[in-house]
């Protein structure tokens, strides 16, 4: 038969005096919970996930500069009264002066007077120093483009316009912005609308221009 309640709160009080906090008993228990605690807090703390170091950055590989062999270059035949005569590649943009530079210089007396030595160069033209103007070296019908080329006014390059005799870089120039502000050319006669050109410099052009 199962015990009553006043036996029950019986019980609990004849244990009562073993609960007091002066008890050795009492005291064994708290120092055995507090070790416990202290070593449940030890291994919590190592099994925290410790910071792993950064990787050390990537190197930004350096830019690279374009060797001087990809630039752009021009092939010339130089010939004529000159020291070195042949075929030399000089950087795009380069005038008749450098080519003549780089052949050498002219010969001892000759002259360059028959040269717009100012030109830029066209890649695969001969020049021909010391010669009359438009003079080829013998068995070649190749003559100084500057001299012999007519152009299309509508499809010429700042470049090309250049060749022709009086136009600078500035002059030719005027002359693209001209053709792109009007749609083109419709006459060579137009070229005297482009500021800079006058009756002496039209006639000076007009034979070496078409439309």
């Amino acid at each position: 038969m199962p015990p009553s309640f006043p036996a029950f709160r019986a019980a609990i009080a004849a244990q009562a005096p073993a609960l007091d906090p002066g008890k050795p008993g009492l005291r064994v228990l708290l120092a055995v919970g507090a070790l416990a605690a202290a070593i449940a807090a030890f291994f919590l703390w190592r099994a925290q996930p410790s910071p792993e170091p950064l990787p050390p950055p990537t190197p930004i590989a350096a830019h690279t500069t374009p060797s001087p062999t990809s630039a752009a270059k021009v092939t010339v035949h130089v010939t004529g009264k000159i020291h070195k005569p042949g075929v030399y590649q000089l950087p795009s943009g380069s005038r008749v002066t450098d080519a003549v530079t780089a052949a050498g210089g002219v010969s001892r007396g000759a002259s360059t007077g028959s040269l717009n030595l100012a030109r830029r160069l066209i890649d695969g033209e001969q020049i021909v120093v010391g010669g009359a103007a438009g003079q080829a070296a013998p068995g070649s019908p190749i003559t100084d483009p500057a001299v012999s080329a007519v152009l299309d006014l509508n499809s010429a390059t700042t470049d090309q316009l250049e060749q022709l005799p009086g136009v600078g870089e500035v002059l030719a120039a005027r002359i693209a912005e001209f053709r792109n502000a009007h749609g083109g050319f419709a006459t060579v006669e137009q070229l005297r609308e482009v500021s800079g050109i006058g009756p002496r410099k039209f006639d000076e052009l007009k034979a070496r221009v078409r439309v």
